[in-house]
């Protein structure tokens, strides 16, 4: 009897200690996978699927409501053609968002709505920033960022810059709070095709200003990010050296900006956009544009043309003039966000924004086929979604295939 009890307590000892050691061996992977390196994979590369979502009517002026979200349900409907789009509502809006799909997709099987404690539709800034394991120990694993938004730097109605007027809702501290946790409840809720391991991170930044090649260059604004409202008290050097360890970029390229100038403090995705490693698509200003922006964007230009990437390349550059506001804008108050640069990639395509200037519209949609001959291009038709402050890209986030 004393044999047989002491045999069992060998084979729990045993059992057990297996167990610690499985455990510590996972602890050591996820130390390994903390301070290991990560890859920022360009939008180019196969996604698994687009991210979307459906504003909250405390997020938007009345009078922009329908006509935003019938915008996003012809671009969701664009984007379905060559890929999956995930719809994130709230579960009060469900029922609008079924009713958009039924009017504008044509395969509805091609988006999956998502409820959701939802208010922005930019969920290029309130989204997860989706990275790789470079050193391909972990193949089955998939990691995001979440960069804990904070409405631009903590943005209000009533700052200069801030893209709000009066006729602009509120948001109350609940909705602000989750617009801080939608990347946090999006990776939580991504398990498709596996489960999504968060990566945390000592800085605040959004989407929309980081601008990669997928092969280790990437392109920031200093307004944009070395900034009180996001990082108080960081200085470049230690942005510089987290971004390197979330991104796993080798190199920065570093524009000034201007804070204030809009609600994000100037994103690149705006600004310029790689068509591909070591060529680049640059926005230039329409001739009839605030001094301001001309200036900060030959400031632009002149970094682009002395720069070199990550791989040691001089920058190839093509220069896409934006369209003439005149005639977009319902009243000279109103501010057009109207870059073609906006575009997002998707498998086998390219998106890009079609404003109504039909000349200029004409011109970015042949420059884009001569840049990208193997891609299909489509133009989708934006209004609504610019005057309201952003463009294609910033209405999409992709999510990276696995490798």
């Amino acid at each position: 009897m004393l044999v047989e009890r002491f045999r069992k307590l060998l084979s729990s000892l045993y059992a057990t200690t297996r167990t610690w050691l499985q455990l510590s061996e996972v602890s050591r992977d996820e130390i390994k996978v903390q301070q290991g390196s990560y890859t920022f994979p360009a939008e180019s590369e196969p996604h698994e699927a687009t991210i979307m979502g459906l504003p909250s009517r405390c997020s938007l002026p009345p009078d922009q409501f329908d006509a935003m979200c019938n915008e996003l349900a012809q671009l969701a409907a664009a984007i379905t053609e060559f890929e999956p789009v995930r719809l994130y509502a709230r579960p009060e809006e469900i029922q609008l968002a079924e009713s958009l799909v039924k009017t504008f997709v044509k395969d509805a099987s091609k988006i999956s709505i998502i409820p959701c404690p939802i208010n922005h539709c930019w969920v290029r800034d309130t989204g997860p920033v989706y990275v790789r394991d470079r050193t391909g120990a972990f193949p089955n694993r998939r990691f995001a960022i979440n960069f804990r938004f904070n409405e631009w730097g903590g943005k209000k109605p009533e700052d200069d810059g801030a893209c709000w007027g009066q006729h602009w809702p509120l948001m109350d501290e609940k909705a602000l709070q989750e617009n801080t946790d939608f990347a946090r409840w999006v990776i939580e809720h991504d398990r498709e095709p596996s489960p999504v391991t968060q990566i945390e991170t000592s800085i605040r930044a959004e989407g929309g200003g980081l601008v990669t090649d997928g092969e280790g260059t990437l392109l920031i604004t200093e307004s944009s990010i070395v900034c009180d409202g996001r990082n108080p008290g960081m200085s470049k050097g230690e942005i510089e050296a987290e971004l390197k360890r979330v991104l796993g970029i080798e190199k920065v390229i570093w524009f000034p900006g201007r804070r204030n100038v809009d609600i994000t403090d100037v994103h690149m995705d705006a600004e310029a956009r790689f068509v591909r490693p070591g060529v680049i698509a640059y926005s230039k200003p329409h001739a009839i544009a605030i001094d301001l922006w001309k200036e900060m964007s030959e400031e632009i230009r002149e970094i682009l043309d002395r720069e070199t990437d990550a791989k040691g390349r001089h920058l190839q550059i093509h220069t896409i003039e934006e369209p003439d506001p005149r005639g977009l804008v319902k009243s000279d108050d109103d501010e057009l966000a109207a870059s073609y640069v906006n575009f997002y990639f998707v498998n086998g395509g390219l998106i890009i924004p079609k404003f109504g200037d039909g000349e200029r519209d004409q011109k970015a949609l042949e420059r884009f086929q001569r840049l990208l001959p193997e891609r299909v291009i489509r133009q989708v038709y934006a209004n609504a979604i610019p005057l309201t402050g952003g463009v294609l890209h910033c209405v999409t986030q992709q999510v990276p295939a696995m490798q």
